[in-house]
């Protein structure tokens, strides 16, 4: 890590009496900004040590003792914290500039939500939409609540409303959160903390991984927000006549949410925002624990970017394409046609290898972020270099629209001119004028020496100045020739003449012919760097200082001229906008037909039956990132889910068998379908889904205070409150947390419930074999578990000298193999063996599996005939026969001296027994025998 900045304040006293008087905030982290570098004080400062540094050594003290704790960060530390405290820790950032001596205030404000101040500092880094969201609710009865929400992404200057009833456990706000992709979550604040409907908004929040800004009820009131509205919105009506102004409640969610962004205060804001209503239903629901089971997003354990949905369908080459993607996973359609118009654009990608390659690798990648470069002329922060980029890509447009015509074969020639061409077509026409006027004021052979300048014949004075300048640089080129004939080195070969972004103009010798320089007093070295070691001379020195003030002439003369065509190239924002969207439509559709292409094996196209009808039949269905992995042959398996035959699947059979994998690929594909892409399988044929629950591993609810058996409980009541017949319920274990007898209880329950009360289609893995028995009640349910071959190496003795087969002498092999019936073992002691137990506990845990087998079993073979209790009378006869062999053997030991030989005291005993006509036959002591 480079060195940290030195701390130097020049009034101690002063800054310390200013920073402690700031009013105490929770969550948020100050940063004072030094113009060459960051500090932190206080808490923060300690906050910032164990984060960035691993170390509290880098503290230093303020002032005299007690002190202030502080730490300095670079501007390149600084940055990196602002991703770390903003995108993982989810915290908020308060920037403060001096505004004279000791008064400081705060210039920039930041959360997860709202990076708008921060976006320069952030330098592009951000992977998907901040979504911030507003939440108000209302109970309307027991178990209803009304939800109203404004949500908004600042990055494209969009409001959404959404106003929806939800159960008493907020199942469609955690879909909306999930769909939205939501990174900040305004709630009204309760001091006490004690208000359940919050405390569970809060949790849903905490859940799907977003931070939580409280805000007082104030804020959240309807006065002002018709007026705020119609100052900020594109459209002219007024608000009041909106129709989404009706939604009181997400009405006060937009007021407290503009209030939060500060969006009034910022004129630049001012009739540039679109508002929206959102409707919930569009898309298939997700829950948080689907998302986990699913490996839709990178998660923090991820080895490769393979290992979750996103990061290997990412092969977008635009920054808007990669978010675009990111929305559109955790958004499946639900509209038949539309996910139909989709499959038919990847087709055409998939089809044509030269149309998606020359798409990829020579169009897309050289697209910006437009949405990122329109901000920048909205804000009125771009420069002739922003003007140029723009340029760059409406040159570009005619390639595409060129390479779209090429396509020939119907019906993939009229999707891809109504989804692309005659759009894109469209927007190169609006463009025209800005080419234009580029082409006319722009100096464009001077991007070679990336100079962004206006064209010195655009005006009198430039000409001048550009005269001089050429003259200059003339002038270099002859000490250029000079110092290589006199060092006799070769020119752009071995010396170079070169504008150095420290240094301005000087020379660049390789490192291995620098030493032709030493000790010639002609040439000052100004430093040496990996591609060589830079060196001057006087006359050279005094060339770069005119060409530089001359540079700083020409800039000053062309400013006017750069300001009025930024201005021009502004008014071009909606146009660039609406590119974007294509851009990033197309971005997203061929990276789903180069995932499909360049998977081990093609993926294909899946038929998709219309909503509330078909069954889903999948052959030779893979898991598209297991199969990824190096090293692994992924063993294929077809699922069937037909209506009143196979629509709830109870899976068995081993630890490490493939159930979890069979289960969750079901689900990765039903996603894929819906979202337009092709999946991985050999034929394929779904049914619309119409949500995605799923109860997993609950293994980091224990760090939230929340038992795993708690958490599971919690997540199965979300299913069953939010399941309808159109669902896909994903079961990964259930009732574990729990005695056996408790979690057998209830996940037959729960199976049962689902099976007769939803009708949903299910897919359960279990290690309760007793629960296959639920299809003998319910035809739909069918059994399927995972093969594994188990050979016996040898045969072993019991006690009784009799031979069995005894798990010591098993060999297992994982087949990943699913087929029809029930599995009874589990094989889990098999997996203890795979991560190498030590052998003694692996001898000891089967020795007990093996009693435990032998006691179930002897009790098995009473089960189905009602065992008949013993009399009083059958206990008293057996207890006095027992104690008068035990005597008798007691005796005969120490007659016959048997003290130290434990083998014939025991056949001793035996013969005792069998020579007894009351214990030979005694139920009593058979019944002892066996426990």
């Amino acid at each position: 890590m480079a060195s940290r900045p030195e701390l130097k304040v020049d009034d101690e006293v002063g800054f310390i009496r200013f920073f402690r008087g700031l009013p105490s905030t929770e969550g948020v982290v100050r940063i004072f900004n030094r113009s060459d570098y960051y500090t932190a004080h206080g808490d923060d400062a300690t906050f910032i040590a164990r984060t960035v540094y691993k170390t509290t050594s880098v503290l230093r003290q303020l002032g005299r003792d007690p002190g202030l704790a502080s730490v300095t960060l670079s501007i390149t530390v600084f940055r990196n914290f602002l991703r770390e405290a903003l995108f993982r820790l989810g915290k908020r950032i308060e920037i403060y500039e001096t505004a004279g001596r000791n008064n400081w205030k705060v210039t920039k404000n930041a959360s997860p939500g709202n990076l708008q101040d921060i976006e320069d500092e952030l330098g592009g880094a951000v992977d998907s939409a901040p979504i911030i969201l507003a939440v108000k609710v209302t109970a309307k009865a027991a178990e209803a609540r009304n939800v109203g929400v404004c949500f908004a992404d600042a990055s494209v200057r969009e409001l959404g409303v959404s106003e929806f009833v939800d159960n008493d456990i907020y199942s469609n706000f955690e879909s909306l959160l999930i769909q939205l992709g939501v990174r900040e979550c305004l709630l009204t604040s309760d001091g006490s903390r004690k208000d359940p409907e919050l405390a569970k908004l809060r949790a849903i929040a905490d859940n799907c991984g977003c931070a939580v800004a409280e805000r007082p009820m104030a804020d959240f009131g309807n006065r002002d927000i018709e007026q705020d509205l119609t100052r900020i919105l594109r459209d002219e009506k007024t608000a009041g006549m909106l129709p989404q102004t009706d939604l009181k409640l997400a009405m006060g969610s937009a007021a407290a949410l503009i209030k939060y962004l500060g969006v009034m205060s910022d004129p630049s804001n001012f009739g540039q925002y679109q508002l929206y209503q959102h409707d919930l239903s569009q898309y298939m629901k997700l829950d948080a624990a689907a998302l986990k089971a699913l490996n839709l997003m990178p998660g923090p354990k991820d080895g490769s970017k393979t290992m979750n949905l996103y990061g290997l369908l990412n092969h977008c080459k635009t920054p808007v394409g990669s978010r675009l993607l990111a929305q559109w996973l955790k958004q499946p359609l639900m509209d038949l046609e539309e996910i139909e118009r989709r499959q038919l654009l990847v087709e055409a990608f998939v089809n044509d290898t030269e149309l998606r390659q020359t798409m990829q690798e020579e169009h897309l990648r050289s697209i910006p972020d437009l949405y990122r470069l329109s901000k920048k002329f909205q804000r009125k922060k771009a420069d002739l270099e922003d003007v140029v980029r723009t340029y760059q890509v409406a040159i570009r447009l005619p390639e595409f629209i060129g390479t779209l015509e090429a396509v020939m074969e119907e019906p993939h020639k009229s999707a891809l001119d109504a989804e692309y061409t005659s759009k894109i077509r469209q927007f190169s026409i609006s463009f025209a004028r800005l080419q234009e006027m580029v082409e006319t004021t722009v100096d464009l052979e001077a991007l070679d020496n990336h100079e962004f300048i206006i064209k010195s014949e655009f005006d009198d004075s430039l000409r001048i100045i550009r005269k001089k300048i050429d003259g200059l640089k003339y002038a270099m080129s002859k000490e250029h020739n000079k110092v290589s004939n006199d060092l006799d080195q070769e020119v752009d070969k071995k010396l170079f003449l070169e504008q150095h972004k420290t240094h301005g103009w000087c020379f660049r010798l390789t490192r291995t012919e620098a030493g032709c320089i030493r000790n010639k007093k002609t040439y000052q070295e100004i430093s040496t760097q990996k591609n060589g070691v830079y060196f001057t001379t006087s006359h050279l020195q005094s060339l770069r200082r005119e060409f530089d003030q001359l540079s700083e002439t020409y800039n000053r003369t062309q400013s006017g001229l750069v300001n009025e065509v930024v201005s021009v190239a502004a008014s071009y924002c909606p146009v660039l906008e609406k590119l974007a969207a294509v851009l990033s439509h197309l971005d997203v559709i061929v990276s789903f037909a180069h995932v499909s292409v360049h998977a081990p094996t093609p993926y294909v196209r899946p038929k998709l039956h219309p909503r509330g009808s078909g069954n889903t039949i999948l052959k030779e269905a893979r898991h598209p990132c297991m199969e990824m992995q190096d090293d692994i042959s992924f063993i294929t398996n077809d699922v069937s889910l037909i209506r009143g035959e196979s629509e709830f699947l109870i899976i068995t059979g081993p630890n490490m068998g493939g159930k979890s994998t069979y289960i969750r690929q079901i689900g990765v594909i039903a996603l894929l379908a819906q979202t337009g892409c092709f999946v991985p399988c050999a034929e394929a044929e779904l049914a619309l889904f119409d949500c995605i629950l799923a109860r997993v591993g609950a293994s980091d609810s224990q760090l939230k205070g929340v038992s795993t058996f708690m958490a599971e409980m919690l997540e199965t009541a979300n299913i069953l409150k939010s399941a309808t017949r159109e669902s896909l319920i994903i079961i990964d274990e259930l009732g574990r947390g729990t005695s056996t007898y408790d979690g057998f209880g209830l996940a037959w329950a729960i199976s049962e419930h689902i099976v007769r009360e939803i009708g949903a289609v299910g897919l359960f893995a279990t290690h309760f074999h007793e629960l296959t028995a639920l299809n003998a009640a319910y035809p739909q349910v069918q059994n399927l578990h995972v093969v594994a071959h188990v050979e016996d190496k040898g045969e072993a003795m019991d006690v009784d000298g009799e031979e069995h087969k005894s798990r010591n002498n098993r060999q297992v092999t994982l087949l990943y193999r699913v087929e029809p019936g029930v599995s009874d073992q589990s094989f889990g002691i098999h997996v203890a063996e795979l991560v190498r137990f030590p052998d003694k506990v692996v001898r000891m845990a089967k020795r007990k599996a093996d009693e435990l087998e032998d006691f179930a079993g002897r009790n098995a073979g009473d089960a189905g005939a009602e065992k008949k209790k013993l009399s009083d009378e059958e206990v008293e006869t057996a207890k006095r026969a027992l104690k008068r062999v035990l005597k008798e053997w007691k005796s005969r030991v120490e007659s016959e001296g048997l003290q130290g030989d434990k083998g014939r005291q025991i056949e001793a005993m035996r013969e005792l027994v069998k020579g007894d006509e009351q214990l030979k036959d005694s139920r009593f002591l058979g019944e002892l025998m066996a426990l």
